[in-house]
């Protein structure tokens, strides 16, 4: 079945331009966009005109609908202009650092205002909002950084969970935002303040909403604060929900929360779960909660943290942070875990050094930001097997990665875009926007630092975030650009009418 209707930019967006007509071809429940060229009919399938057929997804949650920072999408536009892609809206948001979710034509967006965090349902291709869900915080930060919320939303069917910075898990229905249940996980498991509150996003398995909460008996919670070496856990590292009621399902390990998500992966047959706590590496299975193995991984500086998700290829698990040790790379079993390759604790040469971003595997290389500051952070290229470094593109500031169709879409912490090629030959720029250039209708820069959201992907439509706006970008190829990008040509023509920022 063909159903037909115009598109046309929104009201919110910055550049607008005439309406074009596109189709959506229905196979089963899965939708296929379909842009049509001037003239077309309405009646051409998808089988006759596969280069305008595009593949499109959801973002349910952190790193994606595989939680490993990939997109499904296929058939996108990633040859932009200097100016970047058209802006379909932008909003302002209250403090925060982390990026929405997007699930079935809704977007969630968790922020804080003044002294109550906010979730904030909308219309992912508006920026309407539908509605808008609150609570009280109290959370202030040790080291000066902002006390909004560091997760993402994670939609589950007809749910949506919240993590908020304070450590109050929230389960929400979609349809309306109404509490379903409530967890205080500071007040439950006694959980003494790390250095920048509640940042690794939890998961859904099967029945269980898993998070990584880290409590402490009742004589750490009288340890002055900072001294985090001096706190101790009280088995509840790890804690598995019934999603559907908040009821404890199991809690496991004595360690301490970090800043590194959870990561669930299938293992010749088996289901596993990792979590890069503050001490290291913990592997389990997660629908028991029986713990596998526990790999000892972190820098000896006090104020050191882990915080870039482990990331699977096969049966080997990557980790990396970027205080001290730097990389490693096991290889998995039940029951234990052996080493393929570490970085040398005592070299400064290390093979990666990630900070809050996680690198993407991709055909055997591994893509990621190394360094911890802004001033020696740069975007790189690892092979996965042996850590030896491919390429190097130097002071790219601090980046976040998203892959998609080939390419990557880095943003860096100023506001930078760059697509690039996913090879490990050379560090080959496709696009990029620099700093300041995606502009508000009133000219002022609408990605402003710090940047450090990884950008997401859904139904064609890319979303970015600076410190106090989200911005939404279209990046689903016109005709006339996909034509003249198959051609070798610019991606855009100033005279193409679809372009137009009239």
């Amino acid at each position: 079945m063909i159903a037909t209707r115009e598109l046309c930019s929104s009201d919110h967006g910055v550049r607008h331009g005439p309406c074009v007509p596109w189709a959506v071809v229905i196979l089963g429940t899965t939708f296929w966009p379909v842009v049509l060229a001037a003239g077309e009919s309405s009646t051409t399938s998808a089988a006759e005109s596969p280069a305008e057929t595009r593949q499109v997804s959801d973002w349910p949650g952190f790193l994606g609908p595989s939680g490993d920072g990939k997109s499904p999408e296929r058939g996108v536009f990633l040859n932009w202009p200097a100016e970047g892609p058209r802006v379909v809206w932008h909003k302002r948001l209250g403090v925060g650092y982390g990026i929405c979710s997007v699930h079935r034509g809704r977007l969630y967006q968790f922020d804080r205002f003044d002294d109550n965090a906010r979730l904030t349902c909308m219309d992912a291709r508006s920026g309407d909002e539908v509605w808008r869900f609150e609570y009280p915080t109290d959370y202030s930060d040790m080291y000066g950084y902002n006390g909004g919320p560091r997760c993402s939303p994670l939609v589950d069917g007809d749910r949506v969970y919240l993590y908020g910075a304070e450590g109050l898990l929230h389960c929400l229905q979609v349809s309306d935002g109404k509490l379903l249940w409530r967890s205080d996980t500071r007040a439950r498991f006694g959980v003494v303040q790390n250095f920048f509150g509640v940042g690794s996003n939890p998961v859904v398995e099967g029945p269980l909403l898993i998070a990584m909460v880290g409590g402490s008996p009742p004589e750490s919670r009288q340890i002055p604060p900072r001294d985090l070496d001096q706190v101790v856990g009280n088995g509840s590292g790890i804690v598995a929900f019934d999603k559907l009621t908040g009821k404890v399902v199991y809690s496991i390990t004595d360690e301490l929360a970090s800043y590194a998500s959870l990561k669930l992966a299938t293992i010749q047959g088996r289901r596993w779960g990792f979590a890069f706590v503050r001490s290291g590496l913990v592997g389990f299975e997660p629908a028991t909660g029986r713990v596998d193995f526990h790999y000892p991984w972190r820098a000896k500086l006090l104020e050191s943290v882990n915080a870039s998700v482990p990331v699977v290829a096969g049966d080997e698990v990557f980790l990396s942070e970027t205080y001290g040790p730097g990389s490693s790379l096991l290889r998995v079993r039940p029951g234990g875990c052996e080493v393929v390759w570490r970085d040398e604790l005592r070299s400064r040469q290390k093979a990666m050094l990630t900070h809050w971003n996680t690198p993407i595997e991709h055909d055997g290389y591994l893509y990621g930001c190394s360094g911890r500051h802004t001033y020696n952070a740069d975007l790189r290229c690892i092979e996965w097997k042996t850590g030896k470094v491919m390429w190097t593109a130097e002071r790219t500031t601090r980046t976040s990665l998203l892959y998609v169709d080939g390419h990557f879409v880095s943003l860096g912490e100023f506001g930078q875009l760059i697509v690039f090629k996913a090879s490990p030959l050379k560090f080959e720029p496709v696009a990029i926007v620099p700093e300041g250039a995606l502009k508000a209708e009133t000219g002022e820069p609408l990605l402003n630092y710090p940047c450090w959201a990884a950008p997401i992907l859904a139904d064609g439509l890319l979303y970015v975030r600076g410190n106090d706006r989200l911005v939404c970008l279209d990046i689903t190829p016109v005709p006339a650009a996909a034509a003249r990008a198959r051609a070798g040509h610019p991606a855009v023509d100033p005279g193409d009418p679809a372009w137009s920022t009239d």
